[in-house]
């Protein structure tokens, strides 16, 4: 029983019976209870425990939801096309479609921000500044921590999370548990910090481009999202020795040119994005397109006026006989948005895509009636949102925020901002409940483990609680 409600909750999309305005209208069929709707049943479930197993199997979250949607909407269009009604399935593609390029426009310009940030060595640039701090091992505890949880409301978690990491790599050595805590800690803090902001996560984000909740309106999950953070990183400090000294050595690491101002403007970008979903009730992505037109055309006076700013630079280090700047300079290439645009996270970008029409697929055989009658009819609404959050440990909470889109229950705007709270923080009961969970697993391989985590789940598990009775009694007007 528990498999199918798992299962049920993840499928959904449209309402039992809708119509296109572009297209023919009629009505859904129910295939539920049909072996193609069984059978399409297993294909997700089995392309998702693929994606679960990324880890062990190195074969990336992609590929098995790509297959998974094709055979799906295969199945949906044979049998459609068999009664007739292709109009309909070809409608419900093409509105899966949409939704997901919208989001796929949004991120592709935020991923190639970040990745024109870490370019310009802006994040190189933050790592030697904290390593120059003298900090103790509790001190850099609490400074990744923090810094996690204020970078990733801009920087998306999954990047502040593996900034933060590898911090704590480069200082701590071989201290497999100081590792082990400070990179759960950062977990923690970069999916709380992510709670409070449309960029902060994809599901966040998500909730803000349907419309459910207002750009400024995700402040109010500033102080549960605090809670979350501080409880468990409160408990851990007390199993981190005292006074104990970094090995690290602070490097020398200055930013590029342009650096700055690059973030002024993706700064620019977000609060256009912000204006055009807002004050031009038109989706953000329009704000974030002309943001990627900002970064080219800033792109272009960097190309033009580098030979300039070189010869400026040279003339300096030939005064200074700096000769270690001379070497630099003679390594410089120029600016190239393009290539910042290709090192996005495709495979995460193809994933989106996989689940999106996956889920899709699946609501629009009727799984959402199923899933929302379950859930929103029989349940509490505030356990049912809960839930949401502890499925979302288990299950990536990209599906899980999507099918709740898509079902779109009748809830108060407190209710949308505790189910944006849960799917965001509870993921961070289980070290595979997140992006950042996942990556760090990689990238500390070895010193941060699935078991490692598990050990402080039910620390974590305190915070979550703390969060959501926060929620409830400081935005109770908003219920």
């Amino acid at each position: 029983m528990a498999m199918k409600l798992i299962l049920v909750i993840l499928f959904g999309l449209a309402p039992a019976t809708f119509a296109f305005a572009s297209g023919g209208s009629g009505e859904i069929v129910d295939l539920t209870t049909s072996r193609i709707g069984y059978f399409a049943v297993i294909i997700f479930t089995c392309a998702y425990l693929l994606v679960m197993a990324e880890e062990h199997l190195h074969l990336r979250k992609s590929k098995p939801v790509l297959v998974a949607a094709g055979i799906i909407w295969s199945l949906i269009g044979w049998h459609y096309a068999s009664l007739g009604m292709s109009d309909i399935a070809e409608a419900a593609f093409r509105h899966n479609l949409l939704e997901y390029a919208e989001l796929l426009l949004f991120l592709l310009v935020a991923m190639t921000y970040i990745n024109a940030m870490e370019e310009r060595q802006l994040f190189d640039a933050l790592r030697s500044w904290m390593l120059g701090k003298g900090l103790d091992l509790r001190g850099l505890f609490w400074l990744t921590g923090i810094l996690a949880f204020f970078i990733s409301p801009i920087a998306d978690n999954l990047t502040t999370a593996l900034l933060m990491c590898a911090v704590v790599m480069k200082v701590a050595g071989e201290d497999k548990k100081f590792i082990n805590l400070a990179c759960i800690n950062i977990v923690v803090a970069a999916n709380a910090g992510g709670a409070f902001s449309p960029f902060g996560d994809i599901t966040t984000l998500m909730v803000w481009q349907k419309g459910m909740v207002e750009f400024n309106e995700f402040a109010a999950l500033f102080l549960p999202s605090v809670v979350n953070f501080i409880v468990p990183a409160t408990i851990m400090t007390f199993f981190i020795p005292k006074n104990a000294k970094l090995s690290g050595v602070k490097e020398a690491v200055h930013t590029k040119r342009g650096a700055k101002r690059i973030v002024l403007l993706f700064l620019l970008t977000v609060a256009s994005a912000v204006a055009a979903h807002s004050v031009l009730h038109m989706p953000p992505v329009l704000g974030m397109m002309t943001g990627l037109g900002y970064l080219q055309f800033f792109g272009y006076f960097l190309r033009k006026t580098l030979p300039i700013s070189l010869e400026r630079k040279r003339a300096k280090a030939e005064l200074a006989n700096d000769e270690k700047t001379l070497e630099q300079l003679g390594s410089v290439v120029p600016f190239d948005v393009f290539s910042k645009v290709a090192k996005a996270e495709w495979d995460t970008l193809l994933f989106f895509y996989g689940v999106i029409m996956c889920v899709g697929g699946l609501g629009f055989m009727g799984y959402l009636s199923l899933a929302s009658g379950i859930m929103y009819g029989t349940w509490d609404t505030t356990v049912a949102n809960v839930t949401i959050g502890l499925l979302s440990a288990v299950v990536d909470n990209i599906p899980v925020m999507f099918a709740v889109l898509s079902m779109q229950p009748d809830m108060s705007l407190g209710q949308w901002l505790l189910v944006t709270l849960t799917a965001g923080v509870g993921g961070s009961l289980l070290s595979i409940g997140s992006a950042a969970g996942v990556a760090l697993m990689g990238q500390a391989r070895g010193l941060y483990t699935f078991a490692g985590h598990l050990r402080w789940t039910p620390v974590i598990a305190l915070g979550y609680i703390a969060s959501i009775l926060c929620h409830l009694w400081l935005n109770d007007a908003l219920f």
